[in-house]
């Protein structure tokens, strides 16, 4: 790291903050066929923050996405979560991601029941089994985005709009720390995205759930996030809102989140 870029990162390290560190990005760049996508990326995400990344098309907003999930290595930099060195994390059942839905194999042999219980699972938990409480987390995400009835086919015949619906509930099914979304809503109609945006919304104002989002509906971004980003990088420009402190809320889990949103209204199918 050239002495300008570490005086500028200890500054960002340095600033108080109430709330610990989620994601610390450290001088990171990533290259792509000699081009280079991210250069010299300093940001840290903070424990009840809601990121927005908007930037566009190859301004590297899925690269940074999957660099922080462990899908890809930068070629420069350093990537810890929570507190902890990328290399080193094990805590993966801490984090929801939720793809582009172009990066799914349509031929993958699993049923919608299958995919969604498999967000339980951590990666160092792939073979244990499952209990009734995952179950019963499993039937409230798949009932909260209306997939119930299409739970025991095979992901790879639904629509578009139904697969995406799945991989949320997937995300959402272990109660995360960390919430990562990729253009979760592409392919789902308008009702379904803005009902998607009131849950979210609510989980972030009523519980101890960190996001980093990147979205194609800019407006939405905008009527939660503000119009000003926080911090330009590049083609990159990410949008914070801080939740300081929890509200009241009856229950701590996601589940009455997840009913809420199956009871504000009955979406309208897309393929």
């Amino acid at each position: 790291m050239n002495p300008a870029t570490k005086q500028v990162f200890q500054t960002l390290n340095d600033s108080p903050h109430c709330h610990d560190s989620i994601i610390s990005i450290e001088d990171v760049s990533f290259s792509f066929n000699n081009r280079r996508v991210i250069e010299h990326l300093n940001f840290n995400v903070y424990q009840r923050d809601f990121v927005g990344l908007i930037g566009s098309n190859g301004a590297g907003k899925t690269t940074l996405l999957r660099m922080i999930v462990s899908l890809i290595q930068p070629n420069q930099g350093n990537i810890r979560l929570f507190g902890q060195p990328l290399s080193k994390f094990k805590d993966w059942e801490r984090i929801g991601y939720v793809p582009q839905k172009n990066s799914f194999n349509p031929l993958f042999p699993a049923t919608v029941r299958e995919v969604v219980l498999s967000g339980v699972y951590g990666r160092k938990k792939l073979f244990r089994r499952v209990n009734k409480q995952d179950l019963q987390k499993c039937e409230d995400a798949l009932h909260a985005l209306h997939i119930e009835d299409i739970a025991d086919r095979r992901i790879g015949q639904l629509s578009g709009g139904q697969q995406q619906r799945a991989f949320l509930a997937r995300a959402l099914i272990n109660n995360p720390d960390l919430l990562i979304l990729d253009e979760p809503t592409v392919g789902i109609d308008s009702e379904t995205q803005e009902n998607f945006f009131h849950m979210i919304r609510h989980m972030h104002q009523h519980h101890n759930i960190t996001f980093l989002m990147v979205s194609h509906d800019i407006e939405m971004m905008y009527s939660y996030l503000g119009r000003e980003p926080a911090q330009t990088s590049g083609k990159l420009k990410f949008f914070v809102k801080h939740s300081h402190e929890l509200e009241n809320c009856k229950e701590t889990n996601l589940a009455h989140s997840l009913r809420d949103l199956r009871n504000i209204s009955e979406p309208v199918l897309v393929n």
